[in-house]
């Protein structure tokens, strides 16, 4: 019978080492690790006293390394379209999940606040979102399901 040499034994045990330390470096995000030039989509619905309105956008954003970001978006709700400005803020946790309150503007009025619950992936540079809450400027809250779909374009420089 024969044995593994020492080196051998000690190249196995750097190289399962190196595998199990990766993922927790790799799941390592935070505001600035996340900032840059976004483009998204989402779609869902929105639940109204007279019926459920399907709704999709497309947008981007530039996120910076405080988690401020700013944008637009091209939505249709229900076969009307409009185009919209974004603002608002991302909160990253380090374990790649975020919270998000992102406000739609048009012409500078707000038109609704909606809060998300996001999470990274792909080396931080995809996003998954869902739409917790979208509120109104006179508070009603309107019930949706609407989830996101984003990719990262640039790095912040």
């Amino acid at each position: 019978m024969t044995y593994p040499s020492l080196h051998s034994v000690m190249f196995l045990g750097i190289l399962l080492l190196g595998m199990t330390a990766s993922p927790a470096m790799a799941a390592s995000c935070s505001s600035a690790s996340q900032a840059g030039n976004w483009a998204y989509t989402y779609n869902g619905t929105i639940f109204t006293p007279s019926g459920a309105l399907p709704l999709a956008s497309v947008g981007h954003f530039h996120q910076d390394a405080q988690g401020n970001l700013h944008g637009g978006q091209t939505r249709s709700v229900a076969g009307s379209s409009g185009v919209e400005d974004i603002s608002g803020t991302i909160t990253v946790s380090r374990d790649c999940t975020a919270t998000g309150t992102i406000n739609v503007l048009v012409g500078g009025q707000l038109q609704r606040t909606a809060i998300l619950a996001l999470v990274y992936d792909n080396d931080g540079n995809h996003v998954r979102a869902i739409f917790e809450s979208l509120t109104l400027p006179d508070g009603t809250n309107l019930p949706v399901v609407i989830t996101i779909d984003g990719n990262r374009v640039t790095t912040q420089e």
